[in-house]
């Protein structure tokens, strides 16, 4: 670009209204003479306008001295909306309003603008130029308004031989600053597949051909779809633009992504022409959002998701230059994407490579993490209210579903719902005695996304990267829960809660979540005891109180849930307070936690039958010839949803298809490899057999069980099953019927039983949309990796001890020697559980106290606050000896 250009560039969009002094502004009057073309670049150099007026108002000029009113850099200027700036830009444009130029530290931004106005300037001018100058304009690409890749190399090629690259830094200026160009280029001229040859054949394919060529031809080709000024009205009325969005299946886009990859690695290498796709794109973004939110420009024209497919396929948009204000704009234009164009991108994008998803999780998230370092987040400045996280994190979204798309998929195997609906209490709740209807009545939330695109996380078996790859570590240590949970049950528009992207969040973050989400409900149903108590005289009993004798703990347990699941369900809400017939100890947490211990260790006891123990897999699994009923399997779910809800820990052991069946999967062949490993392999040696099944192996479609004593039950995988011969044609269905019966069908009755009584507890539960499968076990079972050093790292010292202690000092070397059942029994005898809580013994706050001086007396603890009282024993061994016996032979509770 020449001096004078750039002088016409700079000044020209400013007076484009207002100065009939300039040549190019007398251009603009000459409308008086109905003239079509100029009418339409009238129209283009308003717009113009009125789009720096909004960015003005919401962005400002990047002058912190700014003395202009109407600029959001100005001191004093009053933040508004986008609805409200739009409307305002509208008014400023019509009385000709101060206009501030971009300043300098606007980092690109400027250099955005300019270029820009060059481009709208030289297009009008060059709209005017008769056909002698045809040939000139041509050898300059003035009438480039689109691109396809051979005209991007056609370019290049010229460039290079004159050794100025500067035409095509102009060219990818002006079309990927043009929502216009930029989804007209690139298209495709015939289909990647099979399936697109059948639909995209003969006359079509010439047509679009023809129109394209047609349409390179004329340097008005992009504005002759439609006479209105904006552009998501110029967009969609093109003669080929619907019909090639018809002829496209739902994961398809008319953009040839092949092409765009080969000419972003062609340019990307060349320094001068990465900069221009950088500055092009912070022109583009606010552009393409103010398109998406008032102009509903995607249901005019689907095509112009092309746009987001091509800047997708930028392989630096993650790089320092784009983090700063590129990448953000741009995020928050695609998270204005309806939610039938983001169902789209994720189809798309589901079919892609690995490592072509991982590069977009790694731009989105590289842009999280460096705003979360770049800021200071806290209780007053949360990160919810940074609109460049918010916005990445919905884009992460899209790409996350296309992750779970694009994986194994199980689509079809899907625990039927219970018969019987979950009772409700008789009683009325908080929000109906206050005349407020009640929320989710209707059961857990579920995503628009995954509604949308009609799957479920559960249904991906493998994802084409690992869900731990989405999860962003520095989020998760500034996201203020508690506030985000707030925003999470109100449902607001005006804040965000990432607990809507629970993809984004670790375990120890969701089970915080899901804490706050327990505790405020204990508190309602306390609420409304203490309601009915006032209004109609009922005695307070605000908590679920069980009192139990340690020798008959199931009989006095079970009985006394039993009662309160069939005369109120929702008592089982309320807060769990258990006392120990006998026993001094009060329950602020430490007792409840005993309880549920030995409570499991009753229930999965061999001798009594509910379940049977695998001694290879150290795993339990449901009796299928228990003599229980069914009223004491759903009291152990009962059990198990007891602990979630008053987060504790259970020492269980099930395979991992008893937790995938609590989120609505059938176990299928696949789960056998950790529920019954050897059955596993030996259908996987049947599946994989090269010779003739039938003649070789003679088995039929009926097998045999034993019982409990020993004797042998039959069962026909299909009717007359014992006539019928596993061949090499029907072995699959064989292996699949035999999966189906021995994780499904032969445990029917009991599980559905132990789900209903889950479910009584954590219906109304945010579980299921929180948490995967092995995210549900460690929620229940905790984490099996025991790390003394980091519950070092994080203890706390009081009365008079620190880390520097003696006695301190002799302690952590003490139990740092023991062997791994010591250190599960100290773990038991200080918190009540052998096991680490979710995210590691480092997420457990233990205080270890002094309790007086030398003495004889044991150690001691208050489990409720895992709080342990060490006296300063004279010697360390001494102190090994009076711990070891402690934590061996501590069983009970009593008042200090």
């Amino acid at each position: 670009m020449n001096p004078d250009e750039k002088e016409d560039c700079e000044c020209a969009p400013p007076q484009a209204e207002t100065s009939p002094a300039g040549g190019r502004d007398r251009e603009f009057e000459e409308p008086e003479i109905e003239n079509p073309e100029a009418s339409r670049m009238k129209r283009a150099a308003a717009k113009h306008l009125i789009e720096r007026y909004y960015h003005q108002l919401t962005e400002g000029c990047g002058n912190e001295s700014c003395s202009n009113s109407w600029c959001a850099s100005s001191v004093g200027f009053n933040r508004m909306d986008n609805n409200a700036a739009a409307v305002k830009a509208l008014e400023l444009y019509k009385v000709n309003a101060k206009l501030c130029d971009p300043h300098p530290s606007k980092k690109g931004t400027a250099s955005a603008y300019l270029e820009s106005s060059a481009h709208s300037n030289s297009a009008c001018s060059n709209r005017k130029m008769n056909h002698k100058d045809v040939h000139s304009v041509r050898d300059n690409f003035k009438d480039v308004n689109y691109l396809t890749e051979d005209k991007v190399y056609e370019i290049l090629d010229i460039c290079g031989e004159n050794e100025d690259y500067s035409p095509l830094i102009r060219v990818i200026g002006r079309v990927f600053s043009s929502a216009e160009g930029l989804v007209q280029s690139f298209r495709r001229s015939k289909p990647h597949t099979k399936e697109e040859l059948k639909s995209l054949q003969g006359k079509d394919e010439d047509k679009d051909e023809d129109e394209k060529e047609a349409a390179a031809c004329s340097a008005t080709a992009m504005e002759e779809d439609s006479p209105s000024s904006s552009s998501s009205s110029r967009l969609g009325e093109g003669s080929s633009g619907e019909n090639d969005v018809q002829k496209l299946a739902p994961d398809e886009v008319s953009v040839d992504i092949e092409a765009v990859r080969r000419v972003y690695e062609r340019l990307l290498s060349n320094e001068k022409i990465e900069a221009a796709f950088l500055n092009a794109l912070v022109y583009l973004s606010p552009n393409v959002e103010c398109d998406l939110t008032y102009h509903n420009v995607y249901s005019r024209d689907p095509n112009y998701l092309n746009l987001f497919v091509i800047v997708m396929e930028n392989s630096n948009l993650h790089s320092p230059e784009y983090l700063e204000i590129a990448l953000p704009q741009f995020c928050k234009a695609m998270s204005k994407l309806p939610l039938a164009a983001q169902a789209k991108l994720a189809r798309l994008w589901s079919h892609y490579s690995a490592e072509q998803i991982r590069r977009m999780v790694e731009t989105f998230q590289q842009l999280i993490t460096y705003k979360v370092i770049s800021n200071e987040f806290n209780s007053r400045n949360l990160v919810n209210d940074d609109d460049a996280v918010v916005a990445a994190t919905k884009c992460l979204k899209i790409v996350y579903y296309a992750n779970v798309l694009g994986g194994d998929l199980d689509m079809e195997h899907n625990e039927e719902e219970d018969e019987e609906p979950i009772p409700e209490s008789s009683e009325l709740t908080l929000q109906e005695l206050l005349g407020e209807e009640r929320r989710n009545k209707k059961g857990p939330r579920v995503d628009p996304l995954e509604t949308e695109l009609g799957i479920r996380t559960n249904d991906c078996r493998r994802p084409l990267i690992p869900f731990e790859e989405f999860v962003n570590e520095p989020l998760n240590e500034v996201l203020e829960m508690d506030k985000d949970y707030t925003f999470f049950k109100v449902e607001t528009e005006n804040k965000f809660s990432f607990m809507t992207c629970p993809f984004i969040l670790n375990a120890v973050t969701k089970n915080l979540g899901l804490y706050y989400d327990n505790r405020i409900r204990m508190y309602s149903e306390r609420r409304i005891t203490v309601l009915y108590s006032l209004v109609q005289g009922q005695q307070l009993n605000p908590y679920l109180r069980l009192k139990v004798r340690r020798d008959h703990i199931i009989d006095d347990a079970l009985v006394r849930l039993e009662m309160i699941a069939m005369e109120n369900p929702a008592d089982l809400k309320k807060q769990l307070y258990v006392e120990f017939e006998g026993e001094q100890g009060v329950d602020e947490g430490g007792v409840s936690k005993e309880f549920f211990q030995l409570v499991v260790e009753e229930i999965f006891n061999p001798d009594i039958g509910m379940f049977t123990y695998d001694e290879r897999t150290k795993l339990f699994w449901f009796n299928p010839s228990s003599f229980e009923n069914e009223g004491q399997y759903t009291l152990i779910g009962i059990v198990l949803g007891l602990a979630i809800y008053n987060n504790c820990i259970l020492d269980v052991h099930f395979p991992m298809v008893v937790y995938r069946k609590l989120m609505g999967k059938k176990g299928t062949f696949r789960d056998l490899a950790d529920s019954n490993p050897v059955l596993h392999q030996s259908l996987k040696e049947l599946l994989e057999y090269e010779g003739s099944v039938e003649e070789d192996m003679m088995i039929t479609f009926q097998i045999s069980q034993t019982d409990l004593f020993g004797n042998p039950l039959m069962y026909d995988l299909r009717e007359n099953g014992d006539k019928i011969p596993v061949t090499n044609e029907n072995r699959k269905e064989f292996v699949a019927q035999y999966a189906e019966y021995m994780l499904n069908k032969s445990v029917e009755k009991q599980f559905k039983a132990f789900r209903r009584g889950f479910h009584m507890v954590t219906n109304e539960s945010p579980l299921k949309y929180l948490f995967r499968p092995e995210e549900i076990e460690l929620l229940i079972c905790g984490s099996r990796n025991l790390d003394f050093l980091a519950l070092e790292e994080t203890t706390e010292y009081d009365g008079g001890y620190n880390r520097e202690s003696r006695i301190i000092k002799e302690f952590w070397e003490t139990l740092h020697s023991f062997g791994e059942e010591q250190k599960r029994l100290f773990l038991q005898f200080t918190t009540g559980t052998d096991r680490a809580p979710v995210g590691g013994l480092g997420k457990l706050k233990m205080i270890i106290a002094k309790n007086g001086p030398d003495t004889d007396r044991l150690p001691t603890s208050h489990t409720c606050f895992n709080v342990l009282l060490l006296p300063e024993y004279s010697s360390k061994e001494k102190l090994r000896e009076r711990l070891l016996k402690a934590i061996t032979y501590a069983k009970g509770f009593g008042m200090l």
